[in-house]
């Protein structure tokens, strides 16, 4: 990364999604749906994988400010919000998304599948609104 580069992810951050990691909650993070999935589904595949990632985070990181575009809406806020309060819609407020935002704020993230919608397509999501579209440069 350029010094003209920002940070779109954190490290820190990653790390501590890992700790929840056997749920997939770190490669969810970096935009890694399919195994964030597979993890979700096998306990970070058996905590294996999970464990292996401890030391993969900081490639996966660099991956993950290559591929998302910076703005005003931050990834590490929008995710912790999503991963904490995900079900209150709390990280659709912050991205000025006010009506989804109450909408899941009144039906438990849509009944929990608006939720596993939002864990897909965040990373997505926060670059459309920083003006640019997720992809790798």
């Amino acid at each position: 990364m350029t010094t003209m580069e920002k940070e779109t992810h954190s490290l820190l951050i990653g790390y501590l999604l890992w700790i929840f990691g056997f749920l997939g909650a770190h490669r969810f993070y970096y935009g890694r749906q399919l195994t964030g999935t597979l993890y979700f589904f096998t306990l970070g595949l058996l905590f294996i994988g999970w464990i292996i990632d401890l030391f993969l985070i900081p490639s996966l990181n660099e991956k993950a400010d290559r591929r998302y575009k910076t703005g005003p809406v931050d990834y590490s806020a929008g995710w912790l919000l999503l991963t904490f309060t995900g079900l209150l819609g709390l990280h659709r407020f912050y991205m000025g998304k006010w009506l989804s935002g109450l909408l899941y704020l009144v039906t438990a993230g849509i009944f929990g599948i608006g939720y596993i919608y939002d864990l897909w397509t965040l990373n997505e999501q926060i670059s459309e609104i920083n003006g640019g579209t997720a992809g790798y440069a």
